[in-house]
Protein backbone atom coordinates (compact mmCIF):
# COMPACT_ATOMS: atom_id res chain seq x y z
CA UNK A 1 0.00 0.00 0.00
CA UNK A 2 2.81 2.34 0.45
CA UNK A 3 3.37 2.89 -3.17
CA UNK A 4 -0.17 4.50 -3.39
CA UNK A 5 1.48 7.68 -0.43
CA UNK A 6 2.58 10.60 -1.60
CA UNK A 7 3.79 14.07 0.24
CA UNK A 8 2.42 16.97 -0.65
CA UNK A 9 3.88 20.57 0.62
CA UNK A 10 1.49 23.63 0.98
CA UNK A 11 1.99 27.05 0.61
CA UNK A 12 3.29 27.48 4.15
CA UNK A 13 6.32 24.57 3.40
CA UNK A 14 4.08 22.28 5.44
CA UNK A 15 4.57 18.61 4.10
CA UNK A 16 1.67 16.25 4.29
CA UNK A 17 1.21 12.28 3.41
CA UNK A 18 -1.64 11.57 1.14
CA UNK A 19 -2.75 8.51 -0.02
CA UNK A 20 -3.63 8.12 -3.57
CA UNK A 21 -7.41 6.46 -3.61
CA UNK A 22 -8.34 6.21 -6.95
CA UNK A 23 -7.72 7.78 -10.23
CA UNK A 24 -10.30 8.15 -12.85
CA UNK A 25 -10.44 9.73 -16.55
CA UNK A 26 -13.07 12.32 -17.01
CA UNK A 27 -13.69 14.32 -20.89
CA UNK A 28 -10.00 13.33 -21.71
CA UNK A 29 -7.86 13.64 -18.62
CA UNK A 30 -6.77 11.83 -16.29
CA UNK A 31 -7.48 12.78 -12.01
CA UNK A 32 -6.25 11.42 -8.97
CA UNK A 33 -8.80 11.52 -5.61
CA UNK A 34 -6.24 12.21 -2.76
CA UNK A 35 -6.85 11.63 0.86
CA UNK A 36 -4.66 12.65 3.89
CA UNK A 37 -3.20 10.03 6.21
CA UNK A 38 -3.77 11.01 9.60
CA UNK A 39 -2.82 8.98 12.21
CA UNK A 40 -6.44 9.74 14.29
CA UNK A 41 -8.88 7.59 12.09
CA UNK A 42 -12.17 9.16 13.55
CA UNK A 43 -11.45 12.72 11.86
CA UNK A 44 -13.56 13.17 8.77
CA UNK A 45 -11.31 12.28 5.56
CA UNK A 46 -11.41 15.75 3.23
CA UNK A 47 -10.63 14.42 -0.39
CA UNK A 48 -8.52 16.14 -2.69
CA UNK A 49 -8.89 16.54 -6.35
CA UNK A 50 -5.84 16.88 -8.38
CA UNK A 51 -5.64 16.49 -12.67
CA UNK A 52 -2.43 14.51 -13.98
CA UNK A 53 -0.59 16.38 -16.20
CA UNK A 54 2.44 15.59 -17.84
CA UNK A 55 6.06 17.60 -17.63
CA UNK A 56 9.47 16.50 -19.38
CA UNK A 57 9.83 14.97 -15.66
CA UNK A 58 7.10 12.87 -15.95
CA UNK A 59 3.43 12.81 -14.36
CA UNK A 60 2.86 15.89 -11.85
CA UNK A 61 -0.63 17.03 -9.93
CA UNK A 62 -2.25 20.00 -10.99
CA UNK A 63 -5.03 21.37 -8.20
CA UNK A 64 -8.19 22.03 -10.15
CA UNK A 65 -9.22 25.46 -9.95
CA UNK A 66 -12.09 25.51 -12.22
CA UNK A 67 -15.38 24.79 -10.28
CA UNK A 68 -17.13 23.76 -13.56
CA UNK A 69 -13.83 21.15 -13.89
CA UNK A 70 -14.64 20.24 -10.29
CA UNK A 71 -17.84 19.01 -10.56
CA UNK A 72 -17.12 17.26 -13.90
CA UNK A 73 -14.92 14.63 -11.69
CA UNK A 74 -17.43 14.58 -8.81
CA UNK A 75 -19.62 13.86 -10.78
CA UNK A 76 -17.79 10.62 -12.96
CA UNK A 77 -16.49 9.93 -9.09
CA UNK A 78 -20.16 9.15 -7.75
CA UNK A 79 -21.28 7.79 -11.11
CA UNK A 80 -18.16 5.06 -10.43
CA UNK A 81 -19.64 4.60 -6.66
CA UNK A 82 -23.16 4.22 -7.54
CA UNK A 83 -22.13 1.59 -10.53
CA UNK A 84 -20.03 -0.10 -7.90
CA UNK A 85 -22.28 -0.15 -4.99
CA UNK A 86 -20.84 2.42 -3.33
CA UNK A 87 -22.78 5.31 -2.98
CA UNK A 88 -23.25 5.95 0.78
CA UNK A 89 -25.55 8.93 0.17
CA UNK A 90 -27.65 9.55 3.42
CA UNK A 91 -31.05 10.44 1.29
CA UNK A 92 -30.90 7.00 -0.19
CA UNK A 93 -31.07 5.13 2.90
Amino acid sequence: MQENIINLIDENGVESAFEIILTLEAEGKEYAILVPVEEEEEEAEEALIFRIDQDEEGEILVPLEDDEEYQIVVDVYNTLMEEEGLNFDEDEQ
